[in-house]
């Protein structure tokens, strides 16, 4: 296991990364998950539950964007999301 940056065993980015591999994998509702740029950050926006993923590290979100453009996860600057309730 990797250290962190306090000295104490931990999971790096690219192993918490892994743990969001349902977000760049085939799913069953077609384009669930899309790359929302916004005009002041990138999300990870989930359109079945039509909000934006809380991924908090950088680092992470970093990886999984990565991850999603690889596998061509569409991406777009347009709200992805229904109207909300």
């Amino acid at each position: 296991m990797r250290e962190t940056e306090s000295g104490r065993p931990g999971r790096g980015p690219m192993a918490v990364a892994e743990s969001y591999a349902s977000l760049w994998e085939s799913d069953a509702f077609p384009h669930r998950w899309v790359i929302w740029d916004t005009p002041e950050e990138t999300l990870v926006f989930d359109r079945k539950i039509n909000c934006p993923v809380d991924i908090v590290d950088e680092r992470v979100l970093s990886e999984v964007l990565d991850r999603m453009r690889r596998a061509d996860v569409p991406e777009t600057r347009e709200y992805p999301g229904g109207p909300c309730a």
